[in-house]
């Protein structure tokens, strides 16, 4: 018997009873459907997270507040605020050539209002020097200035979600919002960020850092200096430039008491990458079990199909079928089933990540539908092998006498 009459016969095997094939092809689509898009999602997650902190400035650097070293270490039992005074201290072009600017950040949660709506929102006091930084740029109106900040004035710059929600088509420019009790006059709009999952970054008002102080904060500690160096290239000397002035300023004897953090974007960015890529990785393999299980059902129908079809199989090897070519007719069913549930499988995924899915726009790697495909191809060669080899191994004589 040549190949063709193998793959001619294996064909009508797979045809002879439509609904179990059906249900088979099923647990293979299931399976790989569910690997390409899991991956899809995790990498989607992965970039729009990156993305994000882009969004802040790749040459930036946040100093946040609060004491990072392990318990007892360095023996310290005071801790110092971060000042107004520490953001000024750091530009300094003699101490720190590096930095470009710093801007100092405080933040606060408030209910702003517009004739009668309202919407909760975060409100962000800091300098002028911040839209650059964080790569902010204006949509429409100013941003604030340096007299802003000196005189206090009550004037804000809105994210585009805060625009959508308290002013829907109205023009917010020179309109006046009440937040927190205290009203504040429109000045500018910010360009869209974005959303990337459950994360926001145009729900956002920023304000002179005086008047969020004096109106919703009150004068303590800051919440993060913002600080933006010359270029990405200079990211680690500026951090070690930032880490003398404070260290001096704040009376660090211990660098593992520091009272203060310096987050490094780059670094930040490498962290969530890499963290990234073992969610999606776990993903993957959780994904992956469901293939393995569409596999499994590819030996139990074939082991059925052999019970089914043993006197048939007696009756073409008492007329001279090769073992071969028992064996070749079941693989090819085997193997025909896993083509078309792969194919199915990515089709479905293909048609699935053009949707969001919880928040996130899934990427789909080209890696994970050819792993994908392949598997399923070589799980229909592995799991038919056995029902193939068990339906080869029968003796005619025995393959007659069944009923």
């Amino acid at each position: 018997m040549n190949l063709l009459e193998t793959l001619l016969i294996g064909l009508r095997g797979v045809t002879a009873n439509r609904l179990r094939s059906g249900l088979t092809v099923l647990g293979i689509l299931i399976g790989v459907a569910a690997v390409i898009v899991l991956v899809a999602v995790g990498n989607g997650s992965s970039l729009a997270v990156t993305q994000s902190i882009e969004k802040l400035g790749t040459n930036t650097l946040t100093i946040r507040h609060g004491t990072f070293g392990p318990p007892g270490s360095g023996g310290r039992t005071q801790f110092k605020d971060l000042t107004v005074a520490d953001a000024t201290a750091l530009v300094d072009d003699a101490l720190a050539p590096d930095v470009l600017s710093a801007s100092p950040v405080v933040s606060a949660q408030a209910t702003c209002t517009y004739e009668g709506t309202s919407y909760d929102t975060s409100v962000t006091g800091t300098w002028p020097s911040y839209f650059e930084a964080s790569n902010s740029a204006i949509a429409s109106g100013t941003y604030f200035v340096n007299d802003d900040v000196v005189n206090s004035r009550r004037t804000v710059v809105l994210g585009q979600t805060v625009v959508d929600e308290l002013f829907g088509t109205v023009d917010p420019l020179g309109a006046e919002i009440v937040c927190g009790g205290t009203p504040f006059t429109v000045t500018g709009v910010l360009e869209s960020k974005g959303s990337s999952g459950f994360s926001d970054s145009d729900d956002v008002i920023v304000a002179p850092l005086t008047a969020v102080q004096s109106h919703l904060t009150g004068y303590g500690s800051l919440d993060t200096i913002l600080v933006q160096t010359v270029s990405a290239d200079v990211q680690d000397a500026a951090q070690s430039e930032v880490y003398a002035i404070l260290d001096d300023r704040h009376d660090t004897t211990d660098t593992s008491s520091r009272d203060y953090q310096v987050l490094n974007q780059a670094s930040l960015i490498s962290t969530v990458e890499d963290t990234s890529q073992v969610f999606t990785v776990l993903l993957g393999a959780v994904a992956a079990i469901s293939l393995l299980v569409g596999g499994i059902g590819i030996t139990n129908i074939m082991l059925v199909t052999v019970t089914e079809r043993t006197r048939e199989i007696g009756i073409r090897k008492a007329i001279g079928a090769s073992k071969a070519a028992i064996m070749g007719q079941f693989l090819v069913e085997a193997t025909v089933l896993s083509i078309i549930g792969g194919v199915l499988g990515v089709v479905v995924a293909v048609v699935v990540t053009r949707f969001q899915i919880a928040g996130t726009t899934p990427v789909i790697l080209p890696l994970s539908v050819i792993g994908a495909f392949g598997v399923s191809v070589a799980l229909g060669l592995f799991f038919g092998s056995y029902p193939a080899n068990r339906a080869a191994s029968l003796r005619p004589i025995e393959a007659l006498r069944h009923e």
